[in-house]
């Protein structure tokens, strides 16, 4: 938590939005960011969520699916590019975002991975970011990144690549136990990589998996 490290902070602030919606499409700061720490905040004035399953159906609240965003922040489309917005922007002019989330009760949207990160393993969606982020809450792991490898029969099993902090002595067994410890079964990685090297990044801080997978270059999206 922040406040560990800096008690005074009274409170923070969180946005999110993507180049598409030409600024922040929710926002949370005040009384609501400490009761709700990993949302990132209702919509903004003029902008609609929903949450939509793989057909582009709406789910309800807490379901978990894909986030999509209209109102008029979104871009007209892509530069040239019309095939590319109509992928993007569907016919109601709702703006699918390759996010995957839920809504709470409030309407307050909690992001829980990219879709395109999601892994299905056996038929069970499974979010890279929920076991990334229990990875690094042990102190001997300062950064870790999840993702799916191809299995013959189940599809996908999962992978994952663990920076350790200098001096740390957990093996890939210490791994497994951690995540099984808090996570349900078939989340705690079939595969795991261990290093003393800092993880790929770009300059925005995200993971750059597709050099983890060793598949082809890395496109200038995955830069930004």
């Amino acid at each position: 938590m922040i406040r560990d490290t800096f008690p005074n902070v009274k409170t923070t602030t969180n946005a999110y939005g993507l180049t598409e919606t030409s600024s922040v499409a929710t926002a949370i700061s005040g009384q609501d960011a400490i009761d709700k720490p990993t949302s990132v905040g209702p919509p903004v004035p003029t902008v609609s969520l929903k949450i939509v399953d793989e057909r582009g159906r709406d789910l309800g609240v807490g379901e978990t699916g894909e986030v999509c965003i209209t109102g008029p922040i979104l871009m007209a489309g892509y530069w040239n590019k019309p095939d590319a917005t109509a992928d993007a922007i569907d016919a109601d002019g709702w703006l699918h975002t390759g996010d995957v989330g839920h809504l709470d009760e409030e309407g307050f949207l909690f992001i829980t991975d990219r879709k395109k990160d999601m892994i299905i393993r056996g038929g069970e969606n499974i979010y890279c970011v929920e076991i990334e982020q229990r990875l690094v809450n042990h102190d001997e792991i300062a950064d870790a990144a999840i993702y799916g490898v191809a299995h013959p029969e189940l599809g996908e099993e999962v992978k994952a690549t663990v920076q350790l902090e200098e001096g740390s002595t957990l093996t890939e067994a210490d791994v497994r136990q951690w995540v099984a410890d808090g996570l349900a079964a078939f989340k705690v990685p079939t595969y795991v990589d261990l290093t003393f090297d800092k993880l790929p990044r770009n300059a925005s801080g995200k993971l750059l998996k597709n050099v983890l997978r060793g598949e082809g270059e890395v496109s200038f999206a995955e830069t930004m």
